[in-house]
């Protein structure tokens, strides 16, 4: 369902063929959200089924046709019944953390690998996080929707470095 209404909220932003939106989650929500294409594709499909978007076919020249997809008037309903919905906890499912919690039956030297490999990919991620920060002058993001779509890349950010923080007082304290 989640995946359902990002899409929908890049669709409230401007029509977008798939390729589009595959292109959007990866330069604009990655930092909280991923999919690959067929999960793009496949919840497209659905919303045009359910009447929450619409698809129009856009003939070109020595291309295949482009799908556009639009947001529908009830598709913006759901969207915005979404946005005003109940707000849960966090709750997590990481993977990784499982593997932490569990890495007791590894050798210390293991242990460390694990905490490094994680470390060099979180820090890869922040540098990301971090590239397309500079890219955003907040002055400029003066209005709401901008500046909420910055603001959820410096959590982002602040979540990475966190973690960073967290390997490393592992890294010292690990037994």
């Amino acid at each position: 369902m989640i995946l359902a209404r990002l899409i929908l909220g890049l669709l409230s932003l401007s029509p977008m063929t798939g390729y589009e939106l595959k292109k959007h989650f990866d330069s604009s929500i990655n930092h909280f959200w991923n999919a690959d294409k067929a999960q793009i594709y496949r919840t497209l499909a659905q919303l045009v089924k359910d009447g929450h978007a619409t698809v129009t076919t856009i003939a070109q020249k020595n291309y295949p046709d482009r799908q556009e997809h639009h947001i529908t008037e009830l598709g913006h309903q759901v969207l915005v019944e979404w946005l005003e919905g109940e707000v849960t906890a966090h709750s997590p499912r990481e993977p990784f953390l499982a593997r932490v919690f569990f890495a007791g039956e590894l050798d210390r030297d293991s242990v460390l690998g694990l905490i490094q490999a994680r470390r060099e990919a979180t820090q890869e991620v922040l540098d990301d996080y971090l590239s397309q920060r500079e890219d955003i002058d907040m002055r400029a993001a003066a209005d709401r929707r901008s500046f909420l779509m910055a603001a959820t890349l410096d959590n982002g950010i602040r979540h990475a470095a966190a973690e960073l923080e967290w390997l490393d007082a592992v890294t010292e304290y690990l037994p």
